[in-house]
């Protein structure tokens, strides 16, 4: 005797729309992976490399603006390919100083829909639609992260790289904070709350350097490397892999 099926067939309680959307969210996942892959790609041969990160809305005359491009600049003719993000500000004085130097100038762009634009001193350039995607690749091509003045998304990279460093999901590289007078309070904060309170440990404060002169950050990164060399090792890029 066949069973007879009890329950009534239901009809499909979304909307077309939302139909719709869900199938364009699934879809959206070859996107990113079509991200990783061409930027993974491209930026093989780049190593090694520094990430620098700072305000868009650092103008040209400004100090940090030369500033950044004075270390941009040393970091380039020492070999080292030089990251930013690729827009206005501090970014563009990174990649200038690197596109006049002797090493690569890489600009890792993102779509938004203000403030940033692609600034002209790129030999590679990259555009991403997606912040996570993008910020994989910051650290994932980066002997060094230096961190230049700048607001919520500067902070964003520096607490990113922090945690990923801290937590050992990636290997450890030195993350060098320019402009002693701009992160003072910040670090103040880190100890008076965050280590007094339990929420770091006092040697995570070793994590960061703080350098203001152009030539001393170029030989923190050699310094951290001299024993042991730039290229990943097999377990760190094993590391890297579960980023």
């Amino acid at each position: 005797m066949q069973h007879k099926n009890k329950l009534p067939e239901l009809a499909d309680p979304r909307g077309a729309a939302e139909i719709d959307y869900t199938a364009r969210e699934s879809w959206r996942l070859f996107g990113i992976m079509a991200e990783f892959v061409e930027a993974t790609e491209r930026l093989a041969e780049i190593r090694p490399a520094v990430s620098i990160f700072g305000s868009a809305r650092t103008p040209p005359d400004h100090d940090y603006y030369q500033l950044t491009e004075q270390i941009a600049r040393q970091l380039s003719d020492a070999g080292f390919s030089v990251i930013s993000g690729g827009g206005p500000g501090i970014m563009e004085a990174a990649n200038k100083g690197a596109y006049f130097g002797k090493s690569p100038s890489v600009g890792l762009n993102i779509q938004l829909p203000h403030e940033q634009h692609t600034n002209p001193f790129q030999d590679i350039s990259q555009t991403f639609h997606h912040f996570f995607a993008r910020k994989v690749m910051f650290v994932k091509f980066a002997a060094a992260y230096v961190v230049m003045p700048g607001g919520f998304g500067t902070l964003d990279e520096l607490m990113e790289a922090l945690t990923l460093v801290q937590t050992g999901k990636t290997r450890c590289i030195p993350i060098i904070l320019v402009g002693s007078a701009f992160w003072a309070g910040l670090l103040d904060w880190f100890r008076d709350r965050l280590i007094r309170e339990g929420m770091i440990n006092p040697e995570d404060m070793g994590l960061m350097q703080v350098i203001d002169q152009p030539g001393e950050v170029v030989e923190a990164i050699f310094s951290h490397y001299e024993k042991r060399g730039f290229t990943p090792t097999l377990s760190e890029r094993e590391i890297q892999l579960n980023l």
